[in-house]
């Protein structure tokens, strides 16, 4: 992507959130084996999603990006995979029908181990300890010795990786994907007692199935019914292991970042001068820039400048995470910097990580209505400034978790104990994420139907 980069130059880089190994030579042996390792990802492949990610900057597709906040070594199971990876699929069925394009459908998986953290220590029963970073740098038991940051645990990481993804490629081709089971699945959420106003579009999305059904299009005679193109993506957070992970693509002859399709950088690290911006910018792959209400627009004009130098459609994902109430006062004056720098940008929401609260109990939770409020939001800032609402990022899982308070089944702060099993940050459950994929077509619905009474 730019002349005389190479993947170690972001070692002369300021560097934050990453940990210091009290072992440089179990380091340097770890980032030696990686390297020998076959890549994760292929450049084909990202460069396809850029293709995809392009068109949604256009709004002939639309992004569904979604999964762990940061994935786990004791609950990695093919159950956790498939369950999420199902709900991804009926999102996107349901996002499709209201978008009417494309859902390209990239999940927080394969990947997404490391985490940064608002404080390098944290207290736990009154002992203060290194904060939990993720499972790729360091343990999420209590102790001491479990927060030393290990190296070894970026070898585990990619074997968690790699499986995750030949599932993954094995659910997306081998008829898991089949739009009429996902759809069906998708009726018995719509007959809940209080998804009443969910059940019209699930009617309708089941008439659209069923024409196509009679006029001869179906699973036997059309490929793109029963596969997908599912994509992976992480926070690039961990220099040490996309270093080692990085490629030369065997066509073009650039660096690509072989430990995931998308990569971002987060709001806490996306320093201009900062070594996570160098390493980015060096890469093939469609990056990922989160956007939180520090950013300014200087930073965003030097930002975009380092990480698409050649303007490139597809390349550069901004992801708003502002907070709900807050979008007004942020969004509007990025869209402007965008504009006047003529860059070439899809937008996505991120509603997730500017709702943080913490609840009566105790617990760190996300209320339901504070997601969606500022997702209706960013909809309608678009929609006043003329600018394309290209996507939406969440923090999800397919497990029947209790982690976000609200949605269709009421989860309340006493319910937050049940069955809170996140590390890090609170996650949408299953019924959550597909309720949230219903108000998010709505809003793709009333778009379209304003483009048509514009258009006439």
């Amino acid at each position: 992507m730019t002349k005389g980069w190479t993947k170690s130059d972001w070692r002369t880089k300021p560097r934050i959130q990453m940990p210091d190994y009290p072992d440089a030579a179990a380091l340097n042996a770890v980032e030696a084996q990686l390297a020998k390792y076959p890549p994760l990802v292929f450049a084909g492949e990202a460069r396809k999603l850029k293709k995809q990610l392009a068109l949604a900057a256009e709004g002939k597709a639309f992004l569904l990006q979604g999964g762990d906040c940061a994935e786990s070594f004791a609950e990695f199971s093919a159950d956790n995979i498939r369950d999420t990876f199902r709900v991804m699929l009926q999102m996107a069925v349901v996002l499709t029908y209201g978008a009417k394009v494309p859902v390209i459908k990239v999940g927080r998986m394969a990947g997404q181990f490391a985490k940064p953290r608002s404080a390098p220590t944290e207290v736990i029963n009154g002992v203060e300890l290194p904060s939990y970073k993720g499972d790729i740098i360091n343990g999420f038991d209590p102790t001491p010795e479990s927060r030393i940051p290990d190296p070894n645990r970026m070898l585990q990481a990619y074997t968690q990786a790699a499986a995750s993804l030949n599932l993954l490629r094995a659910f997306s081709t081998g008829g898991f994907a089949d739009i009429h089971r996902v759809h069906s699945w998708t009726l018995g959420f719509a007959e809940h007692d209080k998804a009443e106003r969910y059940r019209e579009l699930s009617n309708r999305i089941s008439d659209a199935l069923d024409f196509m059904t009679a006029a001869g299009v179906n699973p036997e005679t059309a490929h793109t019914l029963t596969a997908v193109d599912f994509y992976t993506s992480h926070e690039a957070l961990l220099l040490e292991y996309e270093e080692a992970l990085c490629r030369v693509d065997s066509i073009s002859g650039q660096p690509v970042a072989g430990s995931g399709h998308m990569i971002w950088i987060g709001d806490r690290t996306r320093q201009p001068d900062g070594a996570h911006v160098e390493f980015c910018r060096g890469v093939l792959n469609p990056i990922g820039l989160k956007c939180g209400p520090s950013t300014t627009a200087e930073d965003l004009k030097v930002l975009m400048a380092k990480l698409n130098p050649q303007n490139e459609a597809g390349r550069l994902t901004l992801i708003a995470r502002f907070g709900a109430g807050k979008v007004g006062d942020n969004l509007p004056r990025l869209i402007r910097t965008v504009q006047e720098e003529g860059a070439n940008v899809l937008w996505s929401c991120d509603p997730m990580h500017g709702n943080v609260i913490k609840s009566s109990t105790g617990y760190k939770t996300r209320p339901f209505d504070s997601i969606m409020r500022e997702v209706r939001e960013f909809f309608a800032i678009h929609k006043a400034e003329g600018t394309i609402p290209g996507g939406v990022h969440f923090e999800m899982t397919g497990k029947d978790v209790t982690e976000c308070t609200g949605g269709l089944r009421a989860v309340t702060d006493e319910d937050l104990s049940d069955r809170y099993h996140t590390a890090c940050d609170p996650r949408l459950n299953a019924s959550q994420s597909l309720e949230l994929a219903f108000l998010v077509a709505e809003e793709l619905l009333s778009l379209r139907e304003e483009g048509k009474r514009i258009a006439l």
